[in-house]
């Protein structure tokens, strides 16, 4: 009997993201209610208390189920052949660009959190998390660059942290751009061609390390004056 109640539940949870997943996209996160998250899932309000705290809990629950995917391949990619640090590079952005385009719910998801998901004090707590998740990503690229740049696969003077704000930003604005135009072009298809032109840029034209270049000392004369 427990377990079917805690199956119950479950489903009930996920009924609610769903729901929350449909009315934030239609409405924005800020002009829409936990009551009609509620009637959108067809449940009582005091469901929707029963499984989240509020409305920033239930938003931060609907981007974790749709990230999740994404978590567990950088985990993967942490785990990859140390001797191909940029082959592991590109698979992941391969893989990532790719799920997006399979997965309808990652799709409504990142709309929302694109485009329907405005500032409010509300949101802080989830914003400060999606940083800090986001860092902790950058981090994680930012060491497979580095290996690459040790194991001589990408130029001696590359600049790894510029580097990987460099993939950040071209793959943010991939996504972005696909999500907000989704019949513009098949994704899937065109994936492992887009992330190759930006390996092929990185391996041979990487942003490089500015050295400071040292003032030349004029020597000073031996003679009298």
């Amino acid at each position: 009997m427990a377990r079917k109640t805690k199956e119950a539940a479950a489903i009930t949870r996920e009924s609610l993201i769903d729901a929350a997943q449909v009315v934030f996209c239609k409405y924005g996160v800020t002009r829409t209610s936990l009551a009609e998250v509620a009637a959108e899932a067809g449940v009582t309000r005091g469901a929707v208390y029963w499984h989240f705290k509020n409305k920033a809990d239930l938003f931060k629950a609907m981007c974790a189920r749709a990230t999740l995917p994404l978590e567990s391949m950088l985990e993967a990619t942490s785990r990859a052949d140390p001797d191909n640090p940029v082959g592991a590079l590109r698979n992941l952005m391969v893989d990532t660009l790719q799920h997006l385009a399979r997965d309808p719910r990652t799709q409504a998801v990142f709309e929302i959190v694109f485009s329907k998901t405005e500032a409010c004090a509300e949101l802080g707590q989830v914003a400060q998390r999606r940083d800090d998740e986001r860092c902790e990503c950058l981090a994680q690229v930012e060491i497979l660059v580095r290996r690459g740049v040790e194991l001589g696969h990408l130029p001696a003077d590359t600049d790894p942290a510029v580097t990987t704000q460099l993939l950040q930003s071209c793959m943010g604005g991939i996504m972005r751009e696909w999500v907000m135009n989704r019949g513009a072009y098949d994704l899937e298809s065109a994936a492992p061609a887009m992330v190759d032109c930006i390996v092929a840029g990185l391996t041979t034209r990487p942003p490089r390390r500015n050295e400071r270049v040292r003032p030349r000392v004029r020597a000073r004369s031996t003679q009298s004056a």
